[in-house]
């Protein structure tokens, strides 16, 4: 995740004035994260995500959060489909459902300010989708379900924040990389992530796991741990699927990289 954004490129904030003739169609195309190749996720999504993607754990030294790899390269997606379809039956990450909308904070940093992305192809003066505002200028009823969507999202991302610093306080993560071997026979790594240690989690005192398993952190772990055999099939989804993956390309704690991809909460 090379910028915090990822694909938000012009977010503003919405008002009626601004907006109280824009609609917006989402759901009809992915195409906007073609060029990424990892999304934030949120704890709540683990049981799902953990189904399709790698969870990982990416971010800085000082702070680090969820993500799901969906490319090996970096500015790839594997999980989208020709014409922007997202892959079917896979479980779409809240970070790119919320897409165009996004919190930002006030200079007191204590309101949360909605912001639309108005470059997104979906944004429209044509009546195409969803209005924000009706003709008197208030919110419609699609708008209060994306500010109860944004809001649940914020208070889910704070959740997973305290989960993270957990993990990071019990030294559960360590630094990661994923190595594959390429039709042609090159081979190549995905580094910048961190991942949970096995065996520092069953060196956990009883109290530590307790605590875990009555926060639900500890189901998580696991979960966590499961996704990692995705990286196996992941070089399946390039070219025409006809590769094999490579032994080793589960993580590889030996080639440990220290770099992190960074993470997006807010505008």
């Amino acid at each position: 995740m090379a910028t915090q954004l990822l694909f938000y490129e012009n977010a503003k904030m919405v008002t009626a004035k601004e907006h109280g003739d824009i609609s917006v169609r989402t759901g009809q195309s992915y195409e906007f994260t073609r060029k990424v190749n990892s999304v934030p996720l949120t704890a709540i999504e683990f049981t799902a995500a953990a189904a399709h993607y790698p969870v990982v754990f990416a971010g800085t030294e000082d702070k680090v959060m969820p993500a799901v790899i969906l490319g090996v390269s970096e500015n790839e997606n594997l999980f989208l489909e020709e014409g922007g379809g997202w892959k079917k039956g896979t479980y779409i990450p809240a970070f790119v459902r919320r897409y165009p909308f996004v919190f930002s904070t006030d200079k007191d940093g204590k309101n949360f300010i909605l912001n639309i992305d108005e470059s997104f192809d979906g944004c429209n003066r044509e009546g195409r989708g969803e209005r924000l505002f009706d003709s008197d200028g208030a919110q419609t009823v699609y708008l209060q379900n994306i500010l109860r969507f944004l809001q649940e999202y914020q208070g889910q991302f704070r959740r997973t924040e305290a989960f993270c610093e957990r993990l990071k306080n019990l030294k559960l993560l360590k630094p990661m990389q994923a190595q594959f071997n390429m039709p042609d026979g090159a081979r190549r790594s995905l580094s910048g992530f961190q991942a949970i240690d096995r065996d520092a989690l069953k060196a956990l005192s009883d109290e530590d796991l307790r605590r875990m398993f009555d926060t639900d952190e500890l189901e998580c772990a696991y979960l966590h741990l499961f996704s990692m055999r995705h990286f196996q099939t992941m070089i399946q989804r390039m070219g025409d699927g006809s590769a094999v993956p490579a032994d080793d390309a589960t993580p590889d704690a030996d080639d440990a990289s220290d770099s992190a991809a960074s993470e997006a909460e807010e505008a």
